[in-house]
């Protein structure tokens, strides 16, 4: 691929699909930005050497052109001395030099194209470099990025798992102390039924006791009676 064929072809590509396309768009796009910046070196030196061929050819212009008009003035003055011969002759010599000078007109046209457009590349090539590290910066901002959130995640993910399993084992230790208490306050406190079954179990005791209370003072005072009846038959 030529210079100028390859300059053209980088101005014209398309950033992004390349990209689209690339296994690895951070390599690539610096390998792009490498070339660019080769290109842009190729082309400024070109410039360089077609400016200064430029002013080479307009001092040769300048040279032919006084060369022009020194034989024209020395035609004329062969002319004034009758000396036709020598005027032909003059003539012909500037006529060299004035073919040389639409040689020279047309080389340095054909110079300035080159110039114009080589410097509309250069500013093209300058604007798509500035592109294509705008692109990397991207790229490495957003490959920074993307190790900084993965790395977050994880240790979010990380801390969030072990928060959980903390929180559960707390919640777990507390809900067995809770049971433990529970059973250590039924085992050590009787239940409603047996409660009231104790009361019942006092009350008929408490009955019972009354009745014999009152069954020994009936009996004690049967005797006694008794007693009195013996001693007055007696």
């Amino acid at each position: 691929m030529g210079f100028f064929t390859r300059t053209k072809y980088i101005i014209n590509s398309n950033i992004n699909a390349a990209l689209d396309k690339a296994e690895d768009p951070e390599k690539m796009i610096k390998l792009m930005a490498r070339e660019m910046e080769d290109t842009l070196v190729e082309l400024k030196s070109s410039l360089a050497e077609k400016i200064s061929l430029k002013k080479k050819i307009q001092r040769d212009e300048v040279y032919n052109s006084d060369k022009v008009a020194q034989w024209t003035l020395r035609a004329q003055t062969a002319v004034t001395k009758k000396r036709d011969d020598l005027a032909k002759d003059a003539l012909q010599v500037k006529k060299q030099f004035e073919n040389d000078l639409i040689y020279l007109h047309k080389e340095e046209e054909h110079t300035q194209q080159i110039i114009s457009e080589t410097q509309a590349n250069v500013v093209k090539l300058e604007e798509k470099l500035k592109e294509v590290l705008q692109k990397q910066k991207i790229l490495i901002h957003r490959a920074a990025h993307a190790v900084e959130t993965k790395r977050a995640n994880t240790l979010v993910g990380e801390t969030d798992s072990n928060k959980a399993i903390l929180r559960f084992d707390q919640l777990e230790n507390r809900i067995e102390r809770m049971e433990a208490e529970s059973d250590i306050q039924i085992q050590n406190k009787p239940d409603l039924e047996s409660q009231l079954m104790s009361l019942e179990k006092a009350e008929e005791l408490e009955k019972e006791l009354v009745q014999l209370k009152a069954k020994m003072k009936k009996g004690n005072s049967s005797e006694k009676t008794g007693e009195k009846d013996t001693v007055q038959q007696a």
